[in-house]
């Protein structure tokens, strides 16, 4: 077992998330591990605490607690994807390149792994994603367990580094396509309500609750942060739901649910945000509208646009929409070719 160490962050370690840094540092320390320790306060940033996806800065000075001295033992063969694991993720493929994996996720599958999210996620199903290269791709962002749509992996940490910045600093077009209960008005518009995080323990990653914060009163608000969307409604059905595009402007936790839910237009089959056991009846509110319409979650990661890496072309990928939300489309009468990619070129 180590001592605490102080480390102080060079030149070339910079910009980079924290739990990336430390296991690169010790090879020994298991992502869960790493929660751990932010968790109970013990890995603090200047003094700070800090959670495992916080993104560390050149001259920073990192504490870090006692650690065990050797790597656990290597994972047994049932660490190996299933056939059938395998099997689906490859079909989840939408584009790839020798830089770059486009998944559409479907919707139930974790992103990564957690407190109440089991062994099976995407992170733990990259190694059926390899391709006859030498490294598994990673994950350069996630989406919630219930939300589908287009994923990026990359195939080496450069270009990790690369698409993280670029999300980082807003580079990248991301558009989701949601059935919303009721039609909000205006049809086109701005949600900049900060968001903070309900109080109580809860679990992590999906147990977590976001609360709406007036835009005036965030920065008096301890823990809340700035959050903007921009949404455009594509189409409805008289009054009770209604087909919505939307770009997160900033990426927050549970950001559009959180949003669609503030304006009283909760997302359809959001138990978290829209009240399980409220039916919409029209004019918003309520996120089951009954019927032949599936209790899921309607929100699609639908449109990803962003320069690559290497070659600066522009790219855009398109995921189809999951079998629930091209049921409900159907039902109402909706068609994917009648709206254009990207509504908000025109605003």
């Amino acid at each position: 077992m180590t001592t605490v160490q102080t480390i102080r962050i060079g030149e070339d370690e910079g910009d980079q998330r924290i739990d990336r840094w430390l296991k690169k540092k010790f090879p020994q320390l298991t992502q869960g591990a790493v929660e751990k320790m932010c968790r109970t306060g013990q890995l603090r940033v200047d003094g700070g605490r800090v959670k495992a996806n916080s993104r560390i800065e050149v001259g920073q000075e990192v504490r870090v607690p006692p650690l065990p001295d050797s790597a656990p033992p290597p994972p047994t063969a049932k660490a190996r994807v299933k056939q059938s694991d395998a099997e689906m993720i490859q079909s989840c493929v939408l584009w790839r390149d020798e830089h770059i994996i486009a998944l559409n996720k479907p919707p139930g599958l974790p992103s990564q792994g957690g407190s109440g999210q089991g062994d099976r996620h995407v992170d733990g199903l990259t190694e059926a994603l390899m391709f006859g290269y030498k490294d598994r791709p990673k994950l350069v962002h996630r989406l919630d367990k219930d939300t589908s749509g287009v994923l990026l992996l990359a195939r080496t940490d450069r270009i990790a580094r690369s698409l993280s910045e670029a999300f980082r600093h807003r580079l990248t077009r991301k558009i989701y396509w949601a059935a919303v209960a009721g039609v909000p008005h205006p049809r086109m518009g701005s949600i900049k309500y900060g968001l903070v995080k309900a109080p109580g323990r809860g679990r992590m990653g999906e147990g977590e609750k976001m609360v709406a914060v007036h835009p005036s009163q965030v920065a008096e608000t301890e823990g809340a942060k700035r959050a903007h969307t921009d949404y455009a409604v594509l189409d409805a059905l008289g009054s009770r739901v209604s087909w919505v595009a939307m770009i997160p402007v900033t990426g927050r936790t549970h950001q559009l649910r959180a949003h669609m839910s503030e304006m009283g237009h909760p997302i359809v089959g959001d138990g978290k945000y829209g009240g399980s056991g409220q039916e919409n009846l029209g004019d918003g509110w309520g996120a089951q509208l009954g019927g032949e319409i599936s209790r899921k979650l309607h929100l699609h990661a639908r449109v990803i646009r962003f320069e690559h890496p290497i070659t600066k072309k522009l790219i855009t990928i398109t995921a189809p929409l999951p079998e629930h939300m091209e049921r409900t489309w159907k039902t109402l009468g909706w068609h994917e070719n009648d709206v254009p990619e990207d509504p908000f070129e025109e605003a």
